[in-house]
């Protein structure tokens, strides 16, 4: 049995994202991830083989999606599912605050 908290333990500054792997079988993988201002390098597009359910637990994020264009805000609270292969990157988080993810791959 693990007790932890997602909100705890926040550093005041990373050079790089933080994952952490909360959680792993061979079906699903749980992680949070703390992002200050990161952003996926220029013309870099995730495509993974599992289908990711992503939400923003703290702080402010945007996605975007190559093959629609579309790009996303999201704030405390919201989440998406993203399909396997569809490829995606993280235009922006707030640089002036940490944005909590928490992330389900299955």
């Amino acid at each position: 049995m693990t007790l932890s908290n997602l909100l705890k333990n926040i550093p005041s500054q990373l050079p790089d994202e933080a994952l952490d792997v909360l959680a792993k079988t061979q079906s699903i993988r749980i992680e949070r991830i703390i992002s200050y201002g990161h952003s996926s390098p220029d013309d870099y597009w995730y495509d993974q083989d599992e289908t990711e359910w992503v939400m923003v637990v703290s702080g402010n994020a945007k996605l975007q999606f190559r093959e629609t264009g579309d790009e996303i805000t999201m704030v405390t609270g919201d989440w998406i599912e993203i399909p396997a292969h569809c490829r995606h990157r993280i235009s922006w988080t707030d640089p002036g605050k940490p944005t909590i993810w928490l992330a389900i791959f299955y």
